[in-house]
């Protein structure tokens, strides 16, 4: 028996308004960091925490071609929203 996979919306939401707090790509949204800086990130090491979760969460929606799921959500993105962990 197979079960269903399980994630929260406010975390997919979360993927189009929190922005990267360091590093290269600071000010980016966490949706739009490059796959390239994803996967070094696996290889490193995921930071703790909610942005650790975002990121690693980013990683395995661009591994496995997903990025369809997000687009829905771009469309209600706010400014003000754009959160930093």
């Amino acid at each position: 028996m197979m079960s269903e996979l399980s994630i929260d919306p406010q975390v997919l939401k979360a993927l189009v308004n929190t922005t990267m707090p360091y590093g290269k790509f600071s000010g980016a949204l966490i949706a739009d960091i490059p796959e390239h800086y994803l996967v070094w990130m696996a290889r490193t090491g995921f930071p703790k925490g909610n942005l650790g979760l975002l990121l690693s969460l980013m990683y395995e929606i661009r591994l496995n071609g997903l990025e369809y799921l997000l687009k829905p959500l771009r469309q209600g993105q706010f400014t003000t929203e754009n959160k930093h962990y």
